[in-house]
Formats: C-alpha cells, sequence, structure tokens
C-alpha cells in the first residue's frame, strides 16, 4: 500500500505542556481514517501538524513521499476546518462565488468567473447534490448544506487527500446520514483519502476503514472493524462510563 501521510516520532508542546511525544501515524493512499480521543488530547493539533499550520519540536512529517518542508502540491491537499461551522451568514456572497473562491488563481487579475470555471463549479456541486443551489446566497442555507458547499469548494481543486476537523459538530442526523454517504462516493468512487477528526467514536468507527485513538501524548492505529469501542472509552474514561449504542 502506498504511503501518502506519515508522521515519524514526532513531539509537540504548548509552552511547557507537552501533548504529543515521540508519536507516529501513518494513512494510506484510499484510507478512511478517523480520529478519536478525549477532550484535549491533541486531535486537532495533529491535524495541524499533518498540515505544517503547526511545527512539532522534534519528528518529521511526510505527504505525498515528500517532507513536509520540501512539500509544494498543496492544491492536491484539502482541508476544512472547524471555523466552517462559525461562517458569518451575513457574508453577501452566492454559493458559486464561494466555490469559485479556490479558482482565483485561475481567474487572471479581474477575477472574472469564464465558462470553464462554470464547468468545474457545476461538476463539484453536483457531486455534493448542492447544484440547485448555485445562485443562492450561503447565508440562507442550513448548516447542512453549507457543510456541503465548503465541501465542494474544496474539491474544485481536484485534491487527492481531504483533512477534516469535526465537520458534523452542530449538524442534524439527517444532514450527518448524508455528509457519510457523500464521503464513501468521495473515498471510494473518486480515491479520495479522507483523514477526519470526529467526538463520535461509536459512529466514526463503523463508517471508516482504520481509526487513530490520540490520547496520553500518543497515536495508536487500530483496523476499525477489530476496534473495541467499550474497551476504549473504559481506558479513557473509567470503567464507570456507560456506552450507549445507537444508529442513525
Amino acid at each position: 500500500m502506498k504511503t501518502v501521510v506519515e508522521a515519524k516520532n514526532i513531539s509537540f508542546k504548548y509552552d511547557v505542556v507537552p501533548v504529543l511525544e515521540d508519536a507516529n501515524l501513518t494513512v494510506y493512499e484510499g484510507d478512511f481514517m478517523g480520529i478519536v480521543g478525549p477532550n484535549g488530547s491533541a486531535k486537532s493539533t495533529l491535524i495541524k501538524l499533518l498540515l505544517g499550520l503547526l511545527k512539532p519540536q522534534q519528528g518529521e512529517i511526510y505527504l505525498m513521499d515528500k517532507s513536509l518542508q520540501n512539500f509544494k502540491e498543496w492544491h492536491s491537499i484539502g482541508y476544512i476546518s472547524q471555523k466552517v461551522k462559525g461562517f458569518n451568514n451575513s457574508f453577501p456572497a452566492t454559493v458559486e462565488e464561494i466555490v469559485a473562491a479556490n479558482l482565483y488563481k485561475e481567474m487572471g487579475v479581474f477575477k472574472f468567473i469564464r465558462a470553464k470555471h462554470r464547468e468545474k463549479i457545476d461538476e463539484v456541486l453536483d457531486i455534493v447534490g448542492m447544484t440547485d443551489y448555485k445562485k443562492r446566497l450561503i447565508g440562507s442555507l442550513s448548516g447542512g448544506q453549507q457543510q456541503r458547499i465548503f465541501i465542494a469548494r474544496t474539491l474544485i481543486s481536484n485534491p487527492q487527500i481531504i483533512f477534516m476537523d469535526e465537520p458534523l459538530v452542530g449538524v442534524d442526523l439527517e444532514s450527518e446520514e448524508r455528509f457519510y454517504r457523500l464521503m464513501e462516493k468521495l473515498n471510494k468512487d473518486l480515491g479520495i483519502t479522507l483523514i477526519m477528526v470526529s467526538h463520535d467514536i461509536g459512529v466514526i468507527t463503523e463508517r471508516t476503514n482504520r481509526v487513530a485513538c490520540v490520547g496520553k501524548r500518543q497515536v495508536f492505529v487500530h483496523d476499525s472493524k477489530t476496534f473495541n469501542n467499550e474497551e476504549y472509552i473504559k481506558s479513557v474514561y473509567g470503567d464507570k462510563i456507560k456506552l450507549l449504542h445507537h444508529r442513525h
């Protein structure tokens, strides 16, 4: 299997507080990897380290066989951050304009949306099932609909890997189910490697093929099919915690 993301012996601390120590992670091409862990366990920190938004005090990170310092193909990397949930709904932009924002380098000096750009916009909106909303203001859409628009904006640059930092917080169950169907399409049909931080251990382990557990300053990777949710919950939160099983 081809390795597309690799962290080797990374350590990171905020001021004098260590959150990762000599941690390792390998992501293979075609993976849908979930990243789980208790609050404050460095899940989001790990994502930011892999993207170069933070720099480890120790260790090396590689994207597509290139060290992070030498990696230049950022168009092939998508990132949906937690900031999407705090998007300003009064922002006066249409869905088409939001998606087109990732094409600005191709638009030339005057930033006109040309016919070739509209074709790409229509293509990614069709993938996420939002074609009919192209002329709508982004602020008029529901949280789940906005989420799909930001995924479309990420897709327009043809990424090979998409990182997501808790994209389902505040999203209703129907939108969550629609989201996972879309992720399956991106992963299985388009071959995009997905790496997603989630707080919902029960659901993410059912939807992914591998799960990385962040805790005790380490990263432990498991096959989702053999991952024991109850044992993990008890190891993190103690024996008094009871796991509630549910399906959407």
